[in-house]
């Protein structure tokens, strides 16, 4: 290896958004971080839900000009309130 070419390598904290902090080996001062450990669901064995289903609202809202859309629009907003509304069930219980 050629001397004075290469980063220091040196030990770092590694901070995740969840708040999590551990230390790791990198050339960067600090590293952040989205998800870790603590919070991926495949360690916790939670599920973490996104809202990714505002995307559908959305396309439907930007076409409801058009008949089609509207009535699939509207269909998908009463869905998403019954599903709201529901009780849900203690599943420990």
């Amino acid at each position: 290896m050629k001397e004075g070419i290469h980063p220091e390598y040196q030990e770092v904290k590694v901070r995740c958004a969840c708040g999590n902090e551990f230390t790791a080996g990198s050339t960067l001062k600090e590293i952040r971080v989205e998800i870790c450990s603590q919070c991926h669901p495949f360690f916790t064995g939670k599920q973490k839900l996104v809202d990714s289903a505002g995307r559908v609202e959305r396309f439907y809202r930007k076409y409801s000009h058009l008949e089609e859309f509207k009535t699939k629009a509207d269909e998908l907003k009463a869905q998403r309130v019954a599903k709201a509304e529901e009780p849900k069930e203690d599943s420990e219980a």
